[in-house]
């Protein structure tokens, strides 16, 4: 009986420990099927979180973006990639564009630029 008792508790250590790999496997803390953007380098600061399409980030973010972390979820015929826009939505120029999965923890041109963002088929 000890030695079953044994397996067992190595089995669920072993999972344990699988587990906890996984859950901190990305570096920004976004949930998914969101995309986020925090006000300094490093998934730091202040942070919002968008499920969809925001044409005017207002408040303390308007061009004060550092990082950014698309969690989107991808499957046929969804929009999973973000751009991100200089300006209002469809006015400004694309400063990043992210596909899933994709964070960037600092982009020099695209820092302090970023104003709205779409979710699009593709870059």
């Amino acid at each position: 009986m000890n030695r079953l008792t044994a397996l067992l508790t190595a089995g669920l250590l072993s999972a344990g420990a699988v587990l906890a790999t996984s859950a901190s496997a990305g570096a920004a803390d976004c949930r998914s099927g969101y995309f986020c953007v925090w006000t300094n380098a490093n998934f730091d600061g202040m942070k919002i979180e968008h499920s969809g399409d925001d044409r005017w980030w207002e408040g303390d973010m308007s061009n004060e973006d550092s990082s950014w972390a698309n969690h989107g979820v991808s499957g046929p015929g969804v929009k999973d990639h973000v751009t991100i826009y200089d300006g209002r939505q469809l006015t400004g120029g694309v400063t990043l564009c992210l596909a899933p999965g994709q964070e960037v923890a600092y982009d020099g041109g695209a820092n302090d630029r970023g104003s709205s963002h779409t979710w699009t088929m593709g870059c």
